[in-house]
C-alpha cells in the first residue's frame, strides 16, 4: 500500500455492514482489542448498526477505511465508543473529525450529554477528548459483569 497523502483529508461516512472486515483491520492496526468470536462479531454488529445507522462512523480515503467511531445512546446520553485512526494516518484530525461527526449525528437527535471512557494508559486519546472540550469530571468506578467467556 501506498503511503497517504498527508493533504488529502479522508472522508467521513456511515459505516455500512460491508466495512466490518475493514472496521476489525483499523481496531487491530490501533492496537484495541478485537474479538470477532464475542463482542465484535458480525451480528452484533449488524444489529447496532441498524440500531445507529448515523453513529456508526468511518472514515475513508481513497475507499479505504482508515478510521472509525460508534457512536450510541439511550435516548437521554450518548456514548462515544471504540475510536481508533491507522497509526499511519494519526495526527491528521480524523479523530476529531470523527467525534465532532458522532457529536453531530447525537445533538440532532436531541442528546446533548456525550461521553467517553478512555483507558488510563491512552494518553493520546485523554489529550483528544480535552481538546474537544470534554471534562474528566465524573469520578466513577467502573464495574461489569460477564457472562460469556469470549466477550
Amino acid at each position: 500500500m501506498n503511503a497517504p497523502d498527508e493533504g488529502r483529508r479522508p472522508h467521513i461516512c456511515p459505516a455500512t455492514e460491508d466495512d466490518y472486515e475493514a472496521i476489525l483491520a483499523v481496531w487491530s492496526a490501533a492496537g484495541l482489542g478485537v474479538r470477532p468470536q464475542g463482542r465484535d462479531a458480525r451480528g452484533p454488529f449488524r444489529r447496532q448498526l441498524a440500531a445507529f445507522p448515523d453513529l456508526y462512523l468511518v472514515a475513508k480515503d481513497e475507499g479505504r477505511v482508515v478510521g472509525v467511531v460508534l457512536g450510541t445512546h439511550d435516548e437521554r446520553k450518548g456514548w462515544i465508543n471504540r475510536l481508533a485512526v491507522v497509526p499511519a494516518y494519526r495526527r491528521r484530525g480524523i479523530a476529531a473529525a470523527l467525534v465532532r461527526a458522532c457529536e453531530t449525528a447525537l445533538e440532532a437527535r436531541g442528546i446533548h450529554i456525550i461521553t467517553a471512557l478512555v483507558e488510563p494508559a491512552s494518553a493520546a486519546s485523554a489529550e483528544l477528548f480535552a481538546g474537544l472540550g470534554y471534562r474528566e469530571d465524573v469520578p466513577v468506578r467502573y464495574f461489569r459483569k460477564v457472562s460469556r467467556a469470549e466477550w
